[in-house]
């Protein structure tokens, strides 16, 4: 016998959001972690150089302050963050940029003829930012808690994820404020899909900032950890689950892992119908990942990108689309969209005095093996003339490499499945509670579940209060709150 309640697979984000809230409604919880360290997508630690601290996926946190797992978590109160005023920049030819500044009527003031078309679009949902937040926090077969924000959302998605995503617009830099933000869902473009996600995280850079966890992200993982030690559970880090049978006995077993590695790991426990759900679930387009070690901050030509924490590096909105459509066609754009963030502009722990980290990826198909690191150099230099030689140390991975290290991560999927509309309604499965399995007791709750990719913690706290509901007879959701 066993005095374990529950065991939690996986000490991600959202493996710990899920211990975390088991833990608190006094159960006895113990987490496996296949790696050295907690944290997943959301650790940080020396790439390149001594001194230099990188962090491994997720670098900048849009939903830090919008997620409700961290609201409830005070996360706030936990963690120190670095807030930039401008939340992204989007650089154009000719020393022209694009800020998004956490000011939206600042921001129009730079957006020339359509900064009034800019602020018609994004008023409405800047204005509403929690509802947003709680209706793109939550699957999407239950009705919102704010019907107005999820109306405005949705229209204004129809209209940038498709052909009329220009209507609005006469120049170039607002749609392609909007289009940085989009590509990061390494979707087609135009899609709904990412146009949903770009107005979602772009509400939140307007509404709240786009923040930077001092520390990095690591900072991040380890106030999760804390707080689940401090409640009674446990971690046993480098420890690979390969079996359900492996396991002691428990009432919940909770696993952080996409739906591939849930189906070898419950083996023939999983009846037919759902086996064949599963094996339906597909898995999207991939990144190579560039971490660099830098002499001094990025030349970038226009000024107002060095007050960015991330910088979309991609040109005009249809320079965007052309190479991430190439992406999607299994092919490697020679001018590629690069997401870059650079946080020790804005923490300093992050790197030796005068030097810094800049943190980069660039979308590849599914288990490309090409090193992209060039391509990435040469774009940045597009719109930074003289970055190559501040570079003092390099990191380089392809998408298998990123898969090898994170295996959450299937063919360098970063968000752990397509993040296409369809698959936004059927995350694993269409259902009111995806996080439940057929297996007695057994959840899933990995960002292959709703609502899915992003560090939010979200997809481990619905499994948890699921579980919590249907396992173990309580409708009470745990405070979290720091005490």
């Amino acid at each position: 016998m066993s005095d374990l309640d529950a065991i939690v697979v996986g000490a991600g984000p959202n493996g710990l959001a899920a211990g975390v809230t088991l833990a608190r409604a006094g159960l006895a919880v113990r987490v496996y972690e296949k790696g050295d360290t907690v944290g997943g997508g959301a650790r940080t630690m020396e790439m390149t150089l001594p001194g230099y601290r990188h962090d491994v996926c997720s670098a900048v946190h849009p939903l830090a302050f919008e997620s409700r797992f961290f609201r409830e978590f005070g996360l706030r109160r936990r963690v120190d963050f670095a807030v930039p005023d401008a939340s992204f920049a989007q650089p154009l030819d000719g020393g022209r940029a694009a800020v998004a500044y956490r000011d939206l009527d600042r921001t129009a003031d730079n957006l020339g003829r359509d900064g009034d078309a800019y602020v018609r679009l994004m008023r409405p949902l800047v204005e509403r930012a929690s509802g947003v937040a709680d209706f793109t926090g939550h699957p999407l077969l239950r009705l919102p808690a704010d019907p107005v924000a999820a109306v405005w959302f949705g229209l204004r998605a129809l209209e940038q994820g498709s052909g009329l995503w220009n209507a609005r617009f006469e120049e170039d830099a607002a749609p392609a404020l909007l289009t940085g933000v989009a590509a990061h869902t390494i979707l087609s473009l135009p899609s709904l899909a990412a146009a949903g996600a770009g107005l979602a995280l772009s509400t939140y850079g307007h509404a709240r900032g786009w923040p930077i966890p001092v520390g990095g992200s690591q900072s991040i993982v380890d106030a999760m950890a804390d707080d689940l030690r401090e409640h009674g559970g446990e971690i046993v880090i480098g420890s690979e689950v390969g079996s359900l049978r492996e396991l002691p006995a428990a009432t919940a077993v909770l696993l952080d892992v996409v739906p591939r590695d849930f189906l070898r790991i419950a083996g023939d426990a999983v009846p037919a119908g759902y086996r064949d759900a599963l094996e339906r679930f597909r898995y999207g387009g991939a990144v190579a990942k560039i971490d660099f070690a830098l002499s001094g901050p990025v030349p970038w030509t226009n000024e107002e990108v060095r007050s960015a924490g991330t910088v979309h590096v991609g040109g005009t909105r249809a320079e965007m689309a052309a190479s991430e459509n190439l992406v999607s066609r299994g092919g490697l754009p020679d001018a590629p969209y690069v997401l870059v963030a650079q946080p020790s502009g804005f923490d300093p722990s992050r790197a030796p005095a005068g030097g810094h980290v800049l943190w980069t990826y660039t979308h590849v198909p599914s288990g490309s093996t090409a090193d992209r690191a060039e391509a990435v150099i040469r774009q940045i230099e597009r719109f930074a003339p003289g970055f190559r030689d501040l570079i003092v140390g390099m990191n380089s991975r392809n998408a298998v490499e990123v898969e090898a290290e994170n295996p959450n991560y299937p063919g360098g999927d970063i968000a752990a499945g397509a993040p296409a509309l369809w698959q936004l309604l059927k995350r694993p499965i269409v259902s009111p509670e995806p996080w439940r399995t057929p297996l007695d007791g057994v959840y899933l709750c990995s960002a292959s579940t709703s609502p899915g990719p992003g560090v939010h913690g979200l997809a481990g706290w619905h499994a948890a209060r699921s579980a919590l509901r249907h396992t173990f007879g309580t409708r009470i959701s745990p405070d979290l709150a720091p005490r």
